[in-house]
């Protein structure tokens, strides 16, 4: 990677050895439930991977709430410890999804006294209708098919421990926003944001996205390796959408599989590949720890971040 000069290359057998102490806090069961479509891991590589990462998010913490105690003395006052954010960034069909549920997790079992929840900026896309009146119903997933002004109203309200704030319901089976329905996050000690943008710069705004992070992981891998796991979890979605003529995928499951895959190879191309480029991997050397993946998606290293 390019920008490795700004980070500690560390080895999966280094990693490993830095956190002894841990073991899986979950079942093979619960492992199962939260893998996406298509995502392998084990509970090895919890062990392995996972566990040493949130003692490192652990560390941080403790840093965040010494900070505040700290301004609170400096402004002789009490300062609440606002809400720890950690951002997780990567490419459509890398396993960011099933990291970020995983964490979810092993924070909530670690610090058992700690309300952690999950938020993914796809519910700050623009609704296809809105998509389709600026003419970028091709652009969707690239930075103009966000709201960025909402996510970054949203996280404010976060940071600022409201008490029940509303998130928009994306549906992947519908491929839209579903209209009246929301997530709810209330008062969070930890959250954390899933998303192919959370790293990326603003095209207007003042405020970065990342700017409310705490912590923040990319996942990475070769391009050509996710091209295969998108291509993959395309073909495990025309397993299931057959069943569901409402489901987005339903179309291309009971027509022609190979004019199915020519389209999605298409899309792959043109879009997802052209956004992974163009302004995601660019994001890449911001984010404070970057689980570089291989086949089977087996992290074999780690970048943390020098400064």
């Amino acid at each position: 990677m390019d920008d490795k000069m700004n980070y500690y290359p560390i080895s999966r057998k280094e990693w490993q050895g830095f956190y002894h102490n841990g073991k899986a806090p979950l079942t093979e069961e619960e492992l199962e439930d939260i893998k996406g479509f298509n995502d392998q891991i084990s509970l090895q590589d919890v062990q392995d991977i996972y566990v040493p990462l949130t003692h490192l998010i652990h560390l941080y913490m403790k840093e965040f709430e010494s900070l505040t105690v700290s301004k609170g003395l400096f402004l002789h006052e009490y300062v609440p410890v606002p809400p720890f954010i950690i951002g997780i960034a990567g490419s459509v069909a890398v396993g960011k999804s099933t990291t970020a549920r995983l964490l979810q997790l092993i924070l909530s079992r670690t610090f058992k006294r700690r309300n952690v929840q999950l938020i993914t900026t796809d519910g700050f896309l623009y609704p296809n209708k809105v998509l389709a009146e600026k003419g970028i119903m091709d652009r969707k997933g690239f930075p103009e098919s966000y709201d960025m002004e909402k996510l970054i109203d949203f996280l404010n309200q976060v940071k600022n421990s409201q008490e029940e704030i509303k998130a928009p319901l994306y549906s992947h089976s519908v491929y839209d926003i579903i209209e009246g329905e929301y997530e709810v996050i209330q008062q969070p000690d930890i959250l954390i944001v899933e998303g192919i943008n959370t790293l990326q710069l603003p095209a207007n705004q003042q405020i970065y996205v990342s700017d409310f992070f705490d912590f923040s992981v990319f996942v990475d891998a070769e391009p050509k390796l996710i091209e295969k796991w998108y291509l993959e979890r395309f073909g495990a979605l025309l397993d299931t959408a057959f069943l569901d003529p409402d489901n987005y995928y339903y179309q291309y499951a009971i027509g022609n599989r190979d004019d199915a895959f020519a389209m999605a190879k298409e899309v792959w191309k043109t879009v997802n590949l052209k956004n992974l480029e163009e302004y995601i991997l660019p994001t890449r050397g911001r984010a404070d720890i970057i689980l570089h993946k291989t086949e089977n998606h087996i992290i074999d290293e780690i970048f943390m971040r020098k400064y």
